[in-house]
Protein backbone atom coordinates (compact mmCIF):
# COMPACT_ATOMS: atom_id res chain seq x y z
CA UNK A 1 0.00 0.00 0.00
CA UNK A 2 3.08 2.53 0.54
CA UNK A 3 4.59 1.81 -2.20
CA UNK A 4 1.28 2.29 -4.38
CA UNK A 5 0.77 5.89 -2.48
CA UNK A 6 4.49 6.67 -2.47
CA UNK A 7 4.05 6.03 -6.68
CA UNK A 8 1.04 8.22 -7.03
CA UNK A 9 2.39 11.07 -5.10
CA UNK A 10 5.23 11.04 -7.48
CA UNK A 11 2.74 10.69 -10.42
CA UNK A 12 1.45 13.81 -9.60
CA UNK A 13 4.40 16.00 -8.80
CA UNK A 14 6.06 14.94 -11.97
CA UNK A 15 2.41 15.83 -13.86
CA UNK A 16 2.21 19.42 -11.66
CA UNK A 17 6.02 20.17 -12.93
CA UNK A 18 4.63 19.94 -16.45
CA UNK A 19 1.46 21.69 -16.39
CA UNK A 20 1.00 25.68 -16.88
CA UNK A 21 1.37 27.56 -13.00
CA UNK A 22 4.18 25.28 -12.21
CA UNK A 23 7.65 26.31 -12.18
CA UNK A 24 10.22 23.92 -13.95
CA UNK A 25 13.87 23.85 -13.87
CA UNK A 26 15.30 23.50 -18.07
CA UNK A 27 18.93 22.30 -17.97
CA UNK A 28 20.89 24.12 -20.86
CA UNK A 29 23.63 23.04 -22.44
CA UNK A 30 26.25 24.61 -24.64
CA UNK A 31 25.43 24.51 -28.13
CA UNK A 32 24.37 26.89 -30.93
CA UNK A 33 21.71 29.30 -29.89
CA UNK A 34 20.42 27.32 -26.94
CA UNK A 35 20.01 30.02 -23.94
CA UNK A 36 17.84 31.51 -26.79
CA UNK A 37 15.84 28.97 -27.71
CA UNK A 38 15.45 27.78 -23.72
CA UNK A 39 14.14 31.74 -22.55
CA UNK A 40 11.73 31.48 -25.77
CA UNK A 41 10.21 27.89 -24.41
CA UNK A 42 10.42 28.91 -20.98
CA UNK A 43 6.79 29.65 -19.02
CA UNK A 44 7.15 32.35 -16.64
CA UNK A 45 8.79 31.27 -13.03
CA UNK A 46 10.67 28.97 -14.70
CA UNK A 47 14.85 28.45 -14.16
CA UNK A 48 17.10 27.59 -16.51
CA UNK A 49 20.04 25.84 -14.88
CA UNK A 50 23.28 26.51 -17.58
CA UNK A 51 25.65 23.92 -17.35
CA UNK A 52 29.43 24.39 -17.12
CA UNK A 53 31.05 25.47 -20.76
CA UNK A 54 31.35 28.33 -23.13
CA UNK A 55 28.16 29.62 -25.03
CA UNK A 56 28.82 32.04 -27.65
CA UNK A 57 25.82 33.76 -27.85
CA UNK A 58 24.67 37.51 -27.68
CA UNK A 59 21.20 39.84 -27.53
CA UNK A 60 19.11 37.30 -25.09
CA UNK A 61 16.16 39.35 -24.65
CA UNK A 62 14.56 37.80 -21.11
CA UNK A 63 10.88 39.17 -21.12
CA UNK A 64 9.32 36.95 -19.08
CA UNK A 65 9.96 36.19 -14.91
CA UNK A 66 12.93 33.71 -15.38
CA UNK A 67 15.58 32.79 -13.18
CA UNK A 68 19.12 31.92 -14.93
CA UNK A 69 21.49 30.10 -12.35
CA UNK A 70 24.81 28.84 -13.74
CA UNK A 71 26.80 25.34 -12.45
CA UNK A 72 30.38 26.08 -11.90
CA UNK A 73 30.26 29.57 -13.79
CA UNK A 74 29.40 29.06 -17.23
CA UNK A 75 30.54 31.44 -19.59
CA UNK A 76 28.26 33.49 -21.90
CA UNK A 77 31.10 35.02 -24.35
CA UNK A 78 30.26 38.12 -26.27
CA UNK A 79 33.00 37.87 -28.77
CA UNK A 80 34.10 41.48 -28.50
CA UNK A 81 31.32 42.64 -30.85
CA UNK A 82 27.99 42.40 -28.83
CA UNK A 83 26.15 42.37 -25.76
CA UNK A 84 24.47 39.38 -23.77
CA UNK A 85 21.48 39.28 -21.39
CA UNK A 86 19.08 42.36 -22.43
CA UNK A 87 16.15 42.20 -19.21
CA UNK A 88 12.52 43.30 -19.87
CA UNK A 89 10.83 42.16 -17.73
CA UNK A 90 9.89 42.12 -13.62
CA UNK A 91 11.71 39.90 -10.84
CA UNK A 92 14.06 38.53 -12.92
CA UNK A 93 17.34 36.64 -11.63
CA UNK A 94 20.32 36.39 -13.03
CA UNK A 95 22.98 34.15 -10.39
CA UNK A 96 26.32 32.05 -11.46
CA UNK A 97 27.34 33.13 -14.56
CA UNK A 98 30.48 34.89 -16.20
CA UNK A 99 29.62 37.26 -18.76
CA UNK A 100 32.63 38.41 -21.27
CA UNK A 101 34.08 40.26 -23.72
CA UNK A 102 31.46 42.56 -24.83
CA UNK A 103 32.00 44.56 -28.03
CA UNK A 104 32.10 48.41 -27.98
CA UNK A 105 30.22 50.62 -30.79
CA UNK A 106 30.06 54.26 -31.11
CA UNK A 107 26.33 54.35 -31.31
CA UNK A 108 25.58 52.19 -28.07
CA UNK A 109 26.55 51.57 -24.51
CA UNK A 110 26.98 47.91 -24.71
CA UNK A 111 26.44 45.75 -21.42
CA UNK A 112 27.24 42.27 -20.14
CA UNK A 113 23.28 42.88 -18.64
CA UNK A 114 20.90 45.48 -19.22
CA UNK A 115 17.81 46.40 -17.02
CA UNK A 116 15.33 48.34 -19.20
CA UNK A 117 12.04 49.72 -17.64
CA UNK A 118 12.25 46.47 -14.98
CA UNK A 119 11.83 46.56 -11.34
CA UNK A 120 13.04 44.01 -8.84
CA UNK A 121 15.61 42.22 -10.54
CA UNK A 122 18.15 40.49 -8.95
CA UNK A 123 21.71 40.15 -10.34
CA UNK A 124 24.23 38.38 -7.82
CA UNK A 125 27.67 36.37 -7.45
CA UNK A 126 28.43 37.05 -11.11
CA UNK A 127 31.78 37.40 -12.90
CA UNK A 128 31.27 40.47 -15.52
CA UNK A 129 35.21 40.68 -17.41
CA UNK A 130 36.46 42.86 -19.42
CA UNK A 131 33.45 44.65 -20.79
CA UNK A 132 33.39 47.93 -22.10
CA UNK A 133 29.90 48.20 -19.34
CA UNK A 134 29.27 45.78 -17.06
CA UNK A 135 25.68 46.30 -15.60
CA UNK A 136 23.34 48.50 -17.21
CA UNK A 137 20.07 50.15 -15.32
CA UNK A 138 18.04 51.85 -17.86
CA UNK A 139 14.86 53.16 -15.86
CA UNK A 140 14.58 50.68 -13.36
CA UNK A 141 13.31 50.44 -10.33
CA UNK A 142 13.90 48.27 -6.75
CA UNK A 143 16.82 46.23 -8.47
CA UNK A 144 19.64 44.66 -6.29
CA UNK A 145 23.07 44.13 -7.80
CA UNK A 146 24.78 42.14 -5.43
CA UNK A 147 28.04 40.43 -4.45
CA UNK A 148 29.24 40.53 -7.86
CA UNK A 149 33.08 40.84 -9.38
CA UNK A 150 33.36 43.55 -12.06
CA UNK A 151 36.61 43.60 -14.13
CA UNK A 152 37.85 45.17 -17.40
CA UNK A 153 40.75 46.91 -18.60
CA UNK A 154 40.22 50.29 -19.39
CA UNK A 155 43.30 52.52 -19.59
CA UNK A 156 41.92 56.06 -20.47
CA UNK A 157 38.12 57.58 -19.88
CA UNK A 158 37.62 57.96 -23.31
CA UNK A 159 37.69 54.20 -24.83
CA UNK A 160 35.92 52.28 -21.50
CA UNK A 161 32.64 52.31 -20.28
CA UNK A 162 31.00 51.99 -16.06
CA UNK A 163 31.57 49.40 -14.47
CA UNK A 164 27.72 49.83 -12.86
CA UNK A 165 26.08 52.42 -14.87
CA UNK A 166 22.40 53.58 -13.91
CA UNK A 167 20.61 56.05 -15.78
CA UNK A 168 17.09 57.35 -14.44
CA UNK A 169 16.17 54.93 -11.94
CA UNK A 170 14.76 54.67 -8.36
CA UNK A 171 14.88 52.57 -5.16
CA UNK A 172 18.29 50.51 -5.99
CA UNK A 173 20.39 48.17 -3.75
CA UNK A 174 24.10 47.79 -5.20
CA UNK A 175 26.20 45.87 -2.03
CA UNK A 176 28.99 43.80 -1.87
CA UNK A 177 30.33 44.13 -5.48
CA UNK A 178 34.39 44.55 -6.65
CA UNK A 179 34.40 46.69 -9.36
CA UNK A 180 37.73 47.46 -11.26
CA UNK A 181 39.33 49.08 -14.37
CA UNK A 182 36.56 50.39 -15.77
CA UNK A 183 36.10 54.42 -16.61
CA UNK A 184 33.54 54.69 -13.71
CA UNK A 185 33.37 51.95 -10.88
CA UNK A 186 29.65 53.15 -10.14
CA UNK A 187 28.02 55.88 -11.96
CA UNK A 188 24.24 57.37 -11.29
CA UNK A 189 22.67 59.68 -12.97
CA UNK A 190 19.18 61.07 -12.07
CA UNK A 191 19.33 57.81 -9.91
CA UNK A 192 16.55 58.48 -6.54
CA UNK A 193 16.55 56.68 -2.92
CA UNK A 194 19.11 54.20 -3.42
CA UNK A 195 21.39 52.63 -1.35
CA UNK A 196 25.19 51.27 -1.84
CA UNK A 197 27.07 49.70 0.55
CA UNK A 198 30.11 47.28 1.08
CA UNK A 199 31.47 47.97 -2.65
CA UNK A 200 35.46 47.62 -3.68
CA UNK A 201 35.82 50.08 -6.59
CA UNK A 202 39.55 49.87 -7.02
CA UNK A 203 41.99 51.02 -10.38
CA UNK A 204 39.18 52.68 -12.46
CA UNK A 205 40.01 55.45 -14.58
CA UNK A 206 38.05 58.45 -13.50
CA UNK A 207 36.25 57.41 -10.36
CA UNK A 208 35.39 54.94 -8.06
CA UNK A 209 31.99 56.21 -7.46
CA UNK A 210 30.33 59.15 -9.64
CA UNK A 211 27.05 60.67 -8.88
CA UNK A 212 25.11 63.12 -11.42
CA UNK A 213 21.50 64.86 -10.29
CA UNK A 214 20.95 61.58 -8.14
CA UNK A 215 19.04 62.45 -4.62
CA UNK A 216 18.58 61.36 -1.36
CA UNK A 217 20.51 58.25 -2.08
CA UNK A 218 23.23 56.90 0.27
CA UNK A 219 26.48 55.12 0.41
CA UNK A 220 28.31 53.32 3.12
CA UNK A 221 31.01 51.44 4.44
CA UNK A 222 32.47 51.15 0.80
CA UNK A 223 36.29 51.18 -0.26
CA UNK A 224 37.25 53.90 -2.59
CA UNK A 225 40.89 53.24 -3.59
CA UNK A 226 43.54 53.85 -6.28
CA UNK A 227 41.19 55.51 -8.63
CA UNK A 228 41.97 58.33 -11.05
CA UNK A 229 39.67 59.93 -8.12
CA UNK A 230 37.80 58.45 -5.19
CA UNK A 231 34.33 59.65 -5.15
CA UNK A 232 32.69 62.56 -7.33
CA UNK A 233 29.54 63.54 -6.14
CA UNK A 234 27.90 66.58 -8.44
CA UNK A 235 24.39 68.44 -8.43
CA UNK A 236 22.88 65.99 -6.11
CA UNK A 237 20.99 67.08 -2.60
CA UNK A 238 20.05 64.45 0.31
CA UNK A 239 23.51 62.56 -0.01
CA UNK A 240 24.39 60.33 2.98
CA UNK A 241 27.91 59.41 2.77
CA UNK A 242 29.02 57.50 5.89
CA UNK A 243 31.82 55.20 7.30
CA UNK A 244 33.49 54.62 3.38
CA UNK A 245 37.41 54.63 3.18
CA UNK A 246 39.26 56.96 0.58
CA UNK A 247 42.93 55.80 0.51
CA UNK A 248 45.77 56.48 -1.90
CA UNK A 249 43.56 58.61 -4.78
CA UNK A 250 46.53 60.01 -6.21
CA UNK A 251 47.01 62.59 -9.10
CA UNK A 252 47.31 66.37 -10.10
CA UNK A 253 43.53 66.39 -10.34
CA UNK A 254 42.62 63.90 -7.80
CA UNK A 255 40.24 64.02 -5.07
CA UNK A 256 39.14 61.74 -1.90
CA UNK A 257 36.13 63.28 -2.59
CA UNK A 258 35.09 65.59 -5.28
CA UNK A 259 31.55 67.82 -3.97
CA UNK A 260 30.03 69.79 -6.65
CA UNK A 261 26.88 71.88 -6.38
CA UNK A 262 26.05 69.77 -3.43
CA UNK A 263 23.30 70.95 -0.47
CA UNK A 264 21.63 69.33 2.85
CA UNK A 265 24.44 66.17 2.71
CA UNK A 266 25.81 64.46 5.25
CA UNK A 267 29.79 63.31 5.42
CA UNK A 268 30.10 61.51 8.59
CA UNK A 269 32.85 58.55 10.04
CA UNK A 270 34.64 58.35 7.13
CA UNK A 271 38.17 58.04 6.26
CA UNK A 272 40.14 59.96 4.61
CA UNK A 273 43.72 58.39 3.62
CA UNK A 274 46.68 59.30 1.18
CA UNK A 275 45.03 61.49 -1.05
CA UNK A 276 46.08 64.40 -3.40
CA UNK A 277 43.04 65.93 -1.98
CA UNK A 278 40.68 64.27 1.24
CA UNK A 279 37.54 66.68 0.80
CA UNK A 280 37.52 68.81 -2.75
CA UNK A 281 34.32 70.95 -1.85
CA UNK A 282 32.85 73.86 -4.68
CA UNK A 283 29.61 75.72 -4.65
CA UNK A 284 28.07 73.35 -1.45
CA UNK A 285 25.97 74.61 0.89
CA UNK A 286 24.51 73.12 4.04
CA UNK A 287 26.69 70.20 4.16
CA UNK A 288 27.58 68.18 7.74
CA UNK A 289 31.15 67.52 7.89
CA UNK A 290 31.65 65.21 11.20
CA UNK A 291 33.65 62.33 12.68
CA UNK A 292 35.75 62.26 9.80
CA UNK A 293 39.87 61.05 9.69
CA UNK A 294 41.80 62.77 7.56
CA UNK A 295 45.24 61.79 7.79
CA UNK A 296 48.65 61.77 5.20
CA UNK A 297 46.53 63.32 2.46
CA UNK A 298 48.44 66.52 1.07
CA UNK A 299 45.60 68.80 1.15
CA UNK A 300 42.85 67.36 4.14
CA UNK A 301 40.40 69.74 2.95
CA UNK A 302 40.16 72.31 0.34
CA UNK A 303 36.64 74.65 0.86
CA UNK A 304 36.44 76.88 -2.52
CA UNK A 305 35.11 80.36 -1.19
CA UNK A 306 32.14 79.78 -3.41
CA UNK A 307 30.82 77.33 -0.69
CA UNK A 308 28.52 78.88 2.72
CA UNK A 309 26.83 77.09 5.55
CA UNK A 310 28.94 73.75 6.01
CA UNK A 311 30.00 72.83 9.48
CA UNK A 312 33.20 70.62 10.09
CA UNK A 313 32.74 69.01 13.56
CA UNK A 314 34.60 67.25 15.52
CA UNK A 315 37.27 65.30 12.62
CA UNK A 316 40.71 64.55 13.20
CA UNK A 317 42.85 66.11 11.25
CA UNK A 318 46.98 64.23 11.17
CA UNK A 319 49.97 63.99 9.17
CA UNK A 320 48.10 66.19 6.05
CA UNK A 321 50.83 68.63 4.42
CA UNK A 322 47.96 70.84 4.34
CA UNK A 323 45.23 70.79 6.71
CA UNK A 324 42.95 73.17 4.89
CA UNK A 325 42.98 75.65 2.15
CA UNK A 326 40.76 77.89 0.40
CA UNK A 327 41.15 80.31 -2.57
CA UNK A 328 39.08 82.91 -1.26
CA UNK A 329 39.65 85.65 1.93
CA UNK A 330 36.18 85.24 3.45
CA UNK A 331 34.78 82.14 5.03
CA UNK A 332 30.86 80.94 5.22
CA UNK A 333 31.20 77.83 6.62
CA UNK A 334 32.10 77.01 10.28
CA UNK A 335 34.94 74.28 12.20
CA UNK A 336 34.66 73.51 15.39
CA UNK A 337 35.92 70.80 17.83
CA UNK A 338 38.29 69.54 15.50
CA UNK A 339 41.59 67.63 16.54
CA UNK A 340 44.46 69.47 14.31
CA UNK A 341 48.32 67.78 14.86
CA UNK A 342 49.47 70.74 14.34
CA UNK A 343 48.18 73.16 16.63
CA UNK A 344 50.57 74.01 19.50
CA UNK A 345 48.48 76.24 21.77
CA UNK A 346 48.02 75.53 25.15
CA UNK A 347 45.33 74.05 27.62
CA UNK A 348 45.40 75.89 30.93
CA UNK A 349 42.00 74.85 32.63
CA UNK A 350 43.08 71.10 31.76
CA UNK A 351 39.39 70.85 29.53
CA UNK A 352 40.69 69.22 26.46
CA UNK A 353 40.16 72.16 24.54
CA UNK A 354 42.58 74.56 23.27
CA UNK A 355 42.59 78.07 25.45
CA UNK A 356 43.16 79.80 21.96
CA UNK A 357 41.81 79.30 18.32
CA UNK A 358 43.52 77.67 15.47
CA UNK A 359 43.88 79.01 12.28
CA UNK A 360 44.26 75.60 10.10
CA UNK A 361 44.86 77.20 6.93
CA UNK A 362 48.76 77.93 6.50
CA UNK A 363 50.01 81.01 4.44
CA UNK A 364 51.98 78.60 2.14
CA UNK A 365 48.56 76.78 1.28
CA UNK A 366 47.17 80.22 0.22
CA UNK A 367 50.23 81.22 -1.68
CA UNK A 368 50.40 77.70 -3.34
CA UNK A 369 46.72 77.93 -3.98
CA UNK A 370 47.13 80.87 -6.18
CA UNK A 371 50.72 79.88 -7.68
CA UNK A 372 50.53 76.35 -7.98
CA UNK A 373 54.33 75.91 -8.92
CA UNK A 374 55.27 77.60 -5.55
CA UNK A 375 54.70 73.93 -4.30
CA UNK A 376 58.51 73.09 -5.36
CA UNK A 377 59.40 75.21 -2.39
CA UNK A 378 57.57 73.43 -0.28
CA UNK A 379 59.33 72.29 3.17
CA UNK A 380 62.22 74.76 2.62
CA UNK A 381 63.66 77.41 5.22
CA UNK A 382 61.63 80.03 3.12
CA UNK A 383 58.26 78.42 3.61
CA UNK A 384 58.86 77.89 7.57
CA UNK A 385 60.13 81.47 7.62
CA UNK A 386 56.76 82.52 6.12
CA UNK A 387 54.66 80.86 8.88
CA UNK A 388 56.34 82.24 11.31
CA UNK A 389 55.79 85.64 10.10
CA UNK A 390 52.49 84.90 9.48
CA UNK A 391 52.02 84.10 13.15
CA UNK A 392 52.68 86.95 14.03
CA UNK A 393 51.21 89.32 11.53
CA UNK A 394 49.17 87.82 10.04
CA UNK A 395 48.04 89.24 6.83
CA UNK A 396 47.41 86.56 4.18
CA UNK A 397 45.52 83.94 5.82
CA UNK A 398 41.61 84.54 5.87
CA UNK A 399 41.26 84.97 9.89
CA UNK A 400 37.34 83.92 9.72
CA UNK A 401 38.28 80.52 8.63
CA UNK A 402 39.54 79.34 12.29
CA UNK A 403 38.37 76.49 15.29
CA UNK A 404 37.71 78.22 18.23
CA UNK A 405 37.71 75.48 20.32
CA UNK A 406 40.47 73.12 18.98
CA UNK A 407 40.64 69.72 20.48
CA UNK A 408 44.09 68.80 22.28
CA UNK A 409 43.29 64.90 21.84
CA UNK A 410 42.17 63.31 18.99
CA UNK A 411 38.80 61.83 18.46
CA UNK A 412 38.58 58.00 19.12
CA UNK A 413 36.91 57.17 16.11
Amino acid sequence: MKRVLSYLLLHVFLLSAATPGFATIIKVHPAANSIHHAADNARSGDTLLLQKGIYREHDIIISKKLTITGEGFPVIDGESKYQVFIITSDSVIIQGLQIQHIGKVSITDMAGIRIVNAKCVTIKNNRLINNTFGIYLQNATRCYIVNNMIHSDTKDEINGGNGIHAWKSTHLSITGNSISGHRDGIYFEFVTDSYIAANTSFDNARYGLHFMFSHNDTYTQNTFKSNGAGVAVMYSKGVIMHDNEFVHNWGDASYGLLLKEITDSKIEHNRFTKNTVGIHMEGTTRVDVRHNIFEDNGWGVRVQASCSGSNFVENNFIGNSFDVTTNGSMMLNVFNNNYWDKYDGYDLDKNNIGDVSYYPVSVYAVITEKIPPAMILYRSFLTDMMDQVEKVMPTIIPDMLKDDHPLMKKLKL
